[in-house]
């Protein structure tokens, strides 16, 4: 039995499921606003305004109890390798010569500088789930948008750039292609089925016609076999008549 025990397992084990909930929330807090299923976002839910509400304090226990619980991972909020070193220095970033991530600003400063001042007039209800007309290739699981209150305008919503959107973007046009290719060639399938029930008839028929032809040249080759000996015996009682006519005559 599970009495009071709050919560779900989404089919992990425990230490599957804090994994998740950590990076969940680390997205969440760097983009503002994810995509995910249903069921994920409502467990989710509650554990990021938790740490929204500590995040309000903004004393130093606080950042702790936050960094044991989603870690201190560096803020990444764009694709590194569209930028400079320079630009990205300037941000606050550092890559080597390699353009590898070495250094950054934290998500954890931005979750209590930035974020969590938003809501000081605000006691809970920092977050909201819109539910999308989407499915996820795979398991048609319906997906949704977590996202913080007030952020309306993110790129998931108001259609701005997206990478996530535009990889699923491409994985709905691979996957369309894919259908697309499989009614063809079960098209024409059916279109080689239906020219080989063709080409068996037209041989039917064929022969058909041929067995036909052979009847009727059989039949009339009968009958003139059985014409020919009627004339030799009509040409015979013929001499015969013509004999008794002689015999007559002397």
């Amino acid at each position: 039995m599970r009495h009071q025990v709050a919560g779900k397992k989404l089919g992990r084990d425990t230490e599957h499921r804090t994994a998740l909930f950590r990076n969940l929330a680390i997205a969440l807090f760097t983009h503002e606003q994810i995509t995910t299923t249903i069921p994920k976002a409502k467990a989710v839910q509650a554990f990021v305004e938790k740490l929204i509400t500590t995040a309000k304090k903004g004393d130093l226990t606080a950042r702790r109890r936050i960094i044991k619980a989603i870690g201190n991972p560096i803020l990444v909020d764009r694709d590194l390798k569209d930028f400079d070193r320079k630009d990205l220095h300037a941000d606050g970033y550092k890559v080597n010569k390699y353009h590898e991530l070495q250094d950054g600003p934290r998500v954890v400063k931005k979750l209590v500088d930035d974020i969590a001042p938003r809501y000081q007039e605000r006691d809970g209800g920092y977050t909201r789930i819109i539910k999308l007309a989407k499915f996820r290739i795979g398991d048609a699981a319906q997906l949704c948008v977590l996202q913080l209150v007030g952020e309306e305008e993110g790129p998931q919503v108001s259609g701005n750039y997206s990478r996530r959107r535009d990889k699923a973007n491409k994985r709905m046009e691979f996957a369309a292609k894919l259908r697309k290719g499989k009614g063809k060639s079960e098209q024409s399938d059916k279109q080689d089925e239906a020219e080989a029930d063709g080409e068996i008839e037209a041989a039917a028929a064929e022969e058909t016609a041929t067995a036909v032809a052979d009847e009727v040249t059989e039949t009339d080759s009968t009958a003139g076999t059985d014409e020919a000996p009627a004339t030799d015996d009509a040409a015979s009682s013929d001499d015969a008549g013509d004999e008794s006519d002689d015999t007559k005559a002397e």
